[in-house]
């Protein structure tokens, strides 16, 4: 399903996001924890791209997988660096051949292995140029889909934090948008205030397309430190670490409160009229259970 037809309803979407697996036993184990989601009927879902396109073809397989043997629409991600054109092209080609219907544009990172990364190589630059490209593309005649495929972008509620100049990073999503995205996910945060906030701005801004909130339950102490390195720039409000100190190192405790929080931030943005939930799931189900439930949405 086109993600123009996903959005086009008055109803909030709900989405999950899953990384590839490494190895056999994390497929079987991801792919249970998809059949476990399935149920909960999500908008779609989406599956990461590694660093560099270091999981390229992990992520192909796993889209195939989802759309071949679930009901669920797969959005796979794409990004720019570490790519030449003909790569990209190719890979298009791919999702289009199995009916893919929706690609999520990044500009991406770069391969944990190469400390001074060179783009100078890189067919594409800004994922505003991906954009660019995935719309020549369907104008190509090439997908099934006459309208080629549904393009997503992403930004920062608590800005980038390779743009300091949040008036210029305003100026850069905008690009995205006007290249011809259909939607934006945001980066996980833990203030609905910052969402809110930003949206606002987006509206000032001329941005107008649906943005879909993406939130990430805190369920391990360990998990709090590799949310702050991935999603740099993102703070933890002091009512959320007080009560992270007060479950301190026992597991389950820590669970309940990043489980809480998370429900809080979703119903608030419900009431606050919010697009969609976008679910970093960390390849687990309970979590996004149980703020479904929580939400009365189980």
């Amino acid at each position: 399903m086109h993600i123009r037809e996903i959005l086009n309803s008055n109803e909030p979407t709900f989405s999950f996001e899953f990384f590839p697996p490494k190895s056999a036993e994390a497929a079987d184990k991801l792919y249970n924890v998809i059949r476990d989601l399935e149920s909960y009927k999500p908008s779609f879902v989406s599956v990461t791209y590694g660093a560099g396109g270091s999981t390229r073809e992990l992520t192909h397989d796993l889209v195939v997988k989802i759309k071949e043997t679930t009901e669920i629409p797969p959005i796979p991600h794409l990004t720019c660096v570490a790519h030449s054109e003909d790569e990209i092209n190719t890979t298009l080609k791919r999702y289009a051949s199995v009916g893919i219907s929706n690609i999520l544009t990044l500009r991406g990172d770069p391969p944990s292995s190469a400390s001074n990364y060179d783009r100078s190589g890189d067919a594409f630059y800004h994922a505003a140029d991906l954009v660019r490209y995935v719309k020549k593309f369907n104008h190509s005649g090439i997908h099934p889909d006459k309208r080629g495929f549904g393009i997503g972008v992403a930004a920062f509620p608590e800005g980038h934090p390779d743009t300091p100049n949040r008036l210029l990073e305003m100026d850069y999503l905008k690009s995205k948008v006007d290249e011809g995205a259909d939607y934006i996910c945001t980066q996980l945060f833990f203030d609905n205030h910052d969402f809110f906030d930003f949206r606002d701005r987006c509206s000032l801004a001329g941005i107008n397309i649906p943005i879909i909130a993406g939130i990430m339950p805190i369920t391990s102490t360990s998990g709090i430190k590799r949310m702050a390195e991935l999603a740099a720039g993102t703070h933890f409000p002091a009512k959320l670490l007080r009560s992270l100190n007060r479950a301190g190192d026992k597991r389950e405790s820590v669970k309940r409160v990043g489980i809480q929080h998370a429900a809080e931030q979703c119903a608030g943005l419900l009431d606050g009229g919010v697009d969609g939930i976008h679910f970093y799931t960390l390849n687990q189900s309970r979590a996004t259970r149980e703020v479904y439930a929580s939400l009365g949405l189980a």
